[in-house]
Parts: C-alpha cells; sequence; structure tokens
C-alpha cells in the first residue's frame, strides 16, 4: 500500500512540474507580445529545447536559420555569430547583457524567480516598440 501511496504522489508531482524552458518561454511569449519590431517576429535560439516549446505553443513561428530570424534569444556567448549583428538579440543570462552591446533585453532567474531587463538605450536604438505593461521592466543602465 506505501508503494502504491508513493508512486501516485511521485506521479502527481511529475506531472504538477513545468519545466524551467516552458516557464522561461511562456514568459518570453508575454515579453515578445508586447513589443513591436518593424518586421513579423520570427523566433531563432541557440537552445532547442526553447524552440520546441514555441513551436508547442505556436503562438510565435520559429527558424531554424538564424538570417531568417528577427528576434535572437541566446542562452550562450559562445554561439554567438557574426550574422547576428544585424538582428534584436535578447539573452537569457543578466552577465550577456554587458556583454554583447546589442542585445536589448534579459530574462533570468535570480533566488528562485524570473526577472526581466529592457535597457532603454537599447531599445531607442534599435527602434523597438515597448507597450506600457513592459515599463516596469526598462532599466537606464545595465548594474
Amino acid at each position: 500500500m506505501k508503494i502504491f501511496l508513493l508512486s501516485i504522489l511521485l506521479a502527481l508531482s511529475l506531472f504538477s512540474n513545468e519545466s524551467k524552458e516552458a516557464i522561461q518561454v511562456e514568459i518570453l511569449e508575454k515579453i515578445f507580445q508586447n513589443i513591436s519590431l518593424d518586421e513579423k517576429i520570427i523566433i531563432y535560439s541557440d537552445n532547442e529545447k526553447i524552440i520546441q516549446e514555441f513551436n508547442k505553443n505556436a503562438n510565435f513561428s520559429t527558424t531554424q536559420e538564424c538570417r531568417k530570424a528577427s528576434i535572437i534569444v541566446l542562452e550562450d556567448k559562445k554561439n554567438l555569430k557574426d550574422d547576428f549583428c544585424k538582428k534584436a538579440i535578447f539573452v537569457l543570462k543578466y552577465e550577456l547583457l554587458k556583454e554583447i552591446p546589442k542585445s536589448f533585453g534579459s530574462m533570468f532567474w535570480k533566488k528562485g524567480r524570473p526577472n526581466i531587463v529592457l535597457i532603454e538605450s537599447r531599445i531607442k536604438e534599435q527602434k523597438i516598440s515597448i507597450s506600457k505593461e513592459l515599463e516596469i521592466y526598462i532599466e537606464e543602465r545595465i548594474w
């Protein structure tokens, strides 16, 4: 009986936990729904799990080729390529905001909570429009 109860509890806990990528993508979708670029939003990421989650939700188009994307979601600087320079770059680590001057924002985890930072000067420079809903995440500079 104990084994049966334990297996049921384990199964329930597995179903109740969303993956980190699923939660990240939900947050990223909210962000991207509240920004406006000069072109349709098509997402490329260096993290295949994130692309899979975007495809599951089907709210945004994705691509396997960075040159076809309008937004690059970057998790690792070593995956940064020269042709990313002409694209809007959104990073998944706060440190990358400092290291990648073309990145306009970041969504990262701190103390188990998601944090969002959008850099005002970079948003203006890249002519990205931000809705009022995202204004609370705008910062003048990187800390």
